[in-house]
């Protein structure tokens, strides 16, 4: 278990973190969402005990992660794929790190085959793609096999079929019982990874829920027509009390009423529809619409 409480941070007369409260529990595994800027990265640091708090604390498993030894049987960690020596080669990497952490050496060859470097073991690491770093970011996190794990970004560079293996390597860990921490941009691959979500903005705590409750902040739904008689069919729409939002040429957008209703007002005034779709919100559109004020730098503002 991970214990945030009144974590703070600050860098001279800036904030990165800002009284932050919240646990992170073992058995599910947990998305850490956050525009950019928000102070996701300097919180896992002080996780780890990579960076000292201004204020309040950060437990793993009831103490500060900086007084473990063999911290790796501890808490496994990816948080810079890149951060790594080229020279080196993916087994001569992990045996460096099992050697300073009292892990036996046969665990090297596990994690390379679990991970899928095994006939890449022997390359230096100079010559991996982004993909393969992070399978070795991963594989360095799983080393000392450990109850809890932390990962910054772990989809960037993976193609589709790696995506895939880390969701199921993320849910079988949590099934394990293990503690699993993903902090992530990707707002519809946690739709599919996470069950509970932590998402911060501005170094603030924004939400602290299940996937399903944060979903259901906006359960707006709206549904999409597509006719060429659209005016007609406006009208009619909204003198039943709809909203009406024309959004291409024949196209519009329609809430205020489900999608039988408007087949049914439709037949009645012979409009042929070629489109009818139910739309609901996207776990991206409500992270847009939570953090819309958090947002370091919004798109079309000028400094």
């Amino acid at each position: 278990m991970i214990e945030i409480e009144r974590l703070t941070k600050r860098y001279g007369a800036t904030t990165a973190v800002d009284q932050m409260t919240f646990t992170v529990r073992p058995g599910t595994v947990t998305g850490f969402l956050g525009p950019n800027g928000a102070g996701k990265s300097t919180t896992l640091r002080m996780i780890l005990g990579l960076d000292t708090p201004t204020e309040g604390t950060a437990t793993v498993a009831g103490v500060p992660f900086a007084g473990r030894p063999r911290g790796l049987r501890h808490v496994g960690a990816l948080l810079d794929a890149g951060d790594v020596h080229g020279g080196r080669s993916a087994r001569a990497h992990l045996a460096a790190l099992a050697r300073s952490n009292r892990i036996p050496l046969g665990r090297v060859d596990e994690v390379l085959a679990e991970v899928g470097l095994g006939n890449a073991a022997g390359r230096r690491i100079g010559g991996y793609s982004l993909g393969m770093k992070q399978r070795l970011g991963i594989a360095g996190a799983l080393l000392g096999d450990p109850p809890v794990l932390l990962f910054d970004e772990p989809l960037n560079g993976l193609d589709p079929e790696g995506v895939l293996w880390v969701r199921g390597l993320f849910r079988r860990l949590a099934a394990e019982g293990r503690t699993v921490f993903v902090s992530s941009h990707m707002m519809a691959e946690m739709e599919h990874t996470a069950d509970r979500l932590v998402v911060i903005g501005r170094g603030r705590l924004i939400a602290d829920e299940s996937l399903a409750d944060f979903s259901a902040r906006d359960a707006t739904t709206s549904v999409t027509v597509r006719t060429p008689g659209l005016a007609l069919l406006a009208g009619v729409l909204r003198a039943a009390g709809a909203g009406v939002r024309e959004v291409e040429p024949q196209v519009g957008i329609v809430t205020g009423l489900p999608a039988e209703r408007i087949g049914e007002l439709a037949r009645r005034h012979d409009v042929v529809l070629s489109e009818l779709a139910t739309r609901t919100s996207s776990l991206e559109s409500v992270f847009m619409a939570l953090t819309a004020d958090s947002v370091e730098y919004p798109a079309g503002e000028t400094r």
